[in-house]
């Protein structure tokens, strides 16, 4: 099974692949905590939280961003107790966790911390939903079985314990899915990002290319690596299932910032169609950036002569 949130996944999947674009700006990110720590110092009691504690809420924030008090108040409760550093469920300690109450519910009323915080995450916003999209694309394409947690099919910043127990609006699913099943353009998806209209066209065209086509991505399907060649070369992450199948995705896309310059990848000869735009494209050596020039991923099938 390849999958990427469970029930039990402490964040879901695109909490982590916002958070993972923290890795391409270090200094950016330290630059943030420093700022927040010395903003937030007064809103501190003592010696609580504690560093690691604070630094760990500064993450959750960032990539669970928009979060209620609520849920924010009991996810820190149970991280910091099975963390079992400065608190634990046998024996909670109770000054720790109340002034950790407390500090939470007056930085979010702190106005300039959260404005600051607001510009941080729309600084990684868009480049962690191309990770999501990119990691959902191999998981769906990369030998195994894929697996959807509920609610997953689209933007999930859900943390574990309670939001693992909420409902999951399947109607909502039904709908929008019925509208990609209706033909929706690309451009009108791509322009309903916020709404996660992009994965779960991802998905879903990824899932219908395994039901009708099972022998490309079976336990005998062949998995070679496409290599992409150019300034940009490691910022691409390429295979091909069987003969038939090719799957780009880009990685560190906020230092990419969609500029491939003259990054070429090869694919094999023959007329390719991207399931994801509808688009067609000879088997040569192509620009990496006219594959992903409507969207942000591609899945190219090559089409019987």
């Amino acid at each position: 099974m390849t999958t990427l949130a469970t029930h039990d996944a402490k964040r879901a999947d695109d909490v982590r692949a916002r958070l993972a674009v923290i890795t391409e700006v270090p200094g950016r990110w330290k630059t943030a905590l420093n700022r927040w720590s010395r903003m937030n110092a007064a809103f501190r009691t003592g010696a609580y939280p504690d560093r690691n504690t604070e630094y760990f809420l500064y993450q959750t924030l960032i990539g669970a961003w928009p979060i209620s008090k609520d849920r924010l108040l009991a996810y820190m409760e149970k991280a910091t107790r099975e963390a079992k550093q400065q608190t634990n469920w046998t024996q909670p300690n109770k000054i720790f966790e109340e002034e950790q109450r407390n500090f939470i519910g007056r930085i979010l009323e702190s106005q300039g911390f959260i404005s600051e915080l607001k510009s941080f995450v729309g600084t990684v916003l868009e480049a962690g939903r191309i990770n999501s999209l990119a990691q959902t694309l191999v998981k769906c394409t990369a030998p195994g079985v894929p697996d959807t947690y509920q609610g997953s099919e689209l933007w999930d910043l859900s943390l574990v314990d309670p939001d693992n127990r909420r409902p999951v609006d399947y109607d909502l699913r039904r709908q929008m899915l019925s509208e990609l099943e209706g033909g929706l353009d690309v451009k009108e998806i791509v322009r309903r990002m916020d709404s996660g209209l992009p994965k779960l066209w991802v998905i879903h065209s990824a899932l219908c290319l395994r039901r009708d086509h099972p022998e490309w991505f079976g336990a005998e399907a062949e998995y070679q690596p496409i290599l992409a060649e150019g300034s940009k070369s490691d910022h691409l992450v390429g295979f091909l299932r069987g003969d038939s199948v090719a799957v780009l995705v880009p990685r560190w896309p906020l230092k990419l910032g969609g500029n491939w310059a003259k990054t070429t990848v090869e694919l094999p000869p023959g007329r390719w169609k991207n399931v994801l735009t509808r688009d067609a494209v000879t088997g040569e050596r192509l620009r990496v950036q006219t594959l992903f020039r409507r969207f942000p991923v591609a899945l190219l099938v090559r089409e019987a002569e």
